[in-house]
Parts: structure tokens; sequence; C-alpha cells
């Protein structure tokens, strides 16, 4: 009877990975053309008529706005993976 439950258990937690990853896949590949900068960085970023330097900063903001994400994404998966060891 135990291995019946585990064999559901291991195919529920294989088709909650291929969903996962499936929407991982999905989100990477979707993207949005951003604008992230603040109203008192992109005044000083225009009135200088530099272009690549206001897009640079931009592509920084969306950077650093990324990182916190993906840390806390990895260490959601880490707990989430011992959670499913220990049982």
């Amino acid at each position: 009877m135990q291995n019946k439950e585990q064999r559901t258990k291991q195919k529920e937690y294989r088709l909650l990975s291929i969903k996962s990853g499936f929407f991982l896949l999905c989100s990477m590949f979707y993207t949005l053309n951003t604008t992230a900068q603040c109203a008192m960085c992109r005044a000083s970023l225009e009135s200088n008529g530099n272009n690549t330097q206001a897009e640079a900063v931009n592509d920084g903001i969306v950077y650093l706005m990324a990182i916190p994400y993906i840390l806390v994404g990895v260490i959601g998966i880490f707990i989430y993976k011992m959670y499913f060891k220990k049982k």
C-alpha cells in the first residue's frame, strides 16, 4: 500500500515540476519593453541628450530590480526540495 502512495506522490511531484518548468520557460521568453527610471533620473539623463547613457542606466535599473527576485526564487526552490526530501 505504501508503494502505491509513494508512486502517486512521485507522479504529482513530476507533474508539478513539468508545470513549473513550463511556466519558467514561458516567462523567460516573454519580455516587455520597460522604462524603469525614476522621474529624477529620467529628467537628468534626458537633459544631457545622450540616449545611449539613458538606455544604459535604464538597463542597470532593470538588472538591479531582477536580482532579488531571482534570489528569492532560488531559495524558495531549495526549501521546496528540502521539504519533499524529508517526506
